[in-house]
């Protein structure tokens, strides 16, 4: 069965929390529920991760690299800028990373330090973007 790897980012535990007029009013737990479902509708093991803290994302990957992941996705939240040593970390990696926004951060001049890292970048389609990412990452491993 293909392993995926979803990475929630600094800051993401405050989500329903705070800034709902732009990220709504679900809870990371909601979040992790849409995405184990979207992965159970596609075959898919999930591993969901959060931290606050860079250095266990970083060690995430690369214990998601020595156990055989196939692919991973990534909301960086607070991490999309000011992170090189993430962004190197997805560059070394053996399995190609997504990254994925609930909303569309260059609507808001925001710019990914991330994405340069990654496979690709699924923005503006709420908690949609992970059925799209699971599935895009899918397609990729499989040769489509």
């Amino acid at each position: 069965m293909t392993k995926i790897l979803v990475v929630h980012g600094a800051g993401m535990n405050m989500r329903g929390k705070s800034q709902i007029e732009r990220f709504g009013p679900m809870l990371l737990s909601d979040y992790d529920a849409h995405i184990e479902k979207y992965a159970s509708e596609l075959g898919v093991e999930v591993d969901i991760f959060h931290s606050n803290i860079e250095g266990e994302v970083i060690d995430k990957f690369y214990e998601g690299h020595d156990k055989g992941v196939d692919g991973a996705l990534i909301n960086p939240a607070g991490y999309t800028t000011g992170h090189p040593a993430l962004a190197a970390a997805i560059g070394q990696v053996g399995f190609p990373t997504f990254e994925i926004h609930i909303s569309n951060p260059a609507a808001r001049g925001g710019v990914s330090q991330i994405a340069p890292a990654c496979k690709g970048v699924i923005t503006g389609f709420g908690i949609y973007g992970y059925h799209l990412g699971i599935e895009g990452a899918l397609r990729l491993l499989n040769g489509g």
